[in-house]
């Protein structure tokens, strides 16, 4: 099977989210074009790289990327695990269309659905690992907790939820240290994403045990912070759970 038809674009919405909103990845639809000069700049591979990492995936296993935008994180599960079923998930058509290609031009297997994150493209404990970068901070408290529950559901028995955003604990004096706050965290991003997510009610949600508690509440054990990168866009958080084994 050639490279081209080992990539694919589904579109998985119902006909009432044709006209669902959502924030791209840049901010602002025009700022696509540049989302990946920014990323480079940003050096959001090597926050990729140890989420891949992290996350432990083994050869085969199915995982699934959501909030892959323009398919970075997905690449990067491929290039260390080739054998990997990665399914990406993401809202915005014209950021899937450039994952394709960066796939077909790497000729590495992708399946890219168009969807939400409230509703994964996967049946009941059928995937391996759910991962996602940088993605959580852009969903209201409805979505992360639907995030959250569709990853319980679509993982198997000891499957793995790994995520990678911004927040974490803070300080012992209980705020950012100096220069990692929000504001100074994001400056390195455009301004309507940066503004966006500084003011984000999602952002603040993150810090201190934010998502853990997210993912303890939807049924994960052993959901903690494992890693942590003081990043230039300030104090990123590596957070991982895992879902229970069934009772016998």
């Amino acid at each position: 099977m050639g490279a081209s038809t080992q990539v694919r674009i589904l579109d998985q919405r119902t006909p009432q989210e044709r006209d669902r909103t959502f924030l791209p990845g840049a901010g602002k639809t025009w700022l696509l074009p540049f989302y990946d000069a920014f990323t480079r700049l940003g050096g959001v591979r090597a926050l990729h790289e140890r989420a891949v990492g992290l996350a432990g995936i083994e050869p085969g296993q199915a995982v699934a990327d959501i909030g892959c935008g323009t398919g970075n994180l997905s690449l990067a599960i491929l290039a260390a695990r080739p054998d990997a079923r990665v399914t990406g998930l993401d809202p915005d058509r014209q950021a899937l269309r450039r994952a394709a290609r960066k796939a077909r031009r790497r000729g590495v297997p992708l399946t890219l659905v168009q969807g939400y994150a409230d509703r994964f493209p996967a049946e009941d404990a059928s995937l391996d690992h759910v991962v996602s970068s940088l993605a959580l901070h852009h969903l209201d408290d409805d979505d992360r907790k639907a995030f959250a529950r569709e990853s319980m559901r679509t993982l198997r028995p000891s499957g793995k939820v790994t995520i990678v955003d911004f927040g974490g604990p803070a300080s012992d004096s209980g705020h950012a240290p100096h220069g990692h706050g929000p504001v100074h965290a994001l400056r390195h991003l455009p301004r309507p994403l940066r503004a966006r997510v500084a003011d984000s009610p999602a952002v603040a949600r993150n810090q201190a045990d934010g998502i853990v508690t997210l993912l303890t509440e939807a049924g994960f054990e052993d959901a903690r912070e494992v890693a942590h990168a003081d990043h230039r866009f300030g104090r990123v958080t590596f957070v991982q759970g895992t879902r229970p084994r069934t009772e016998s």
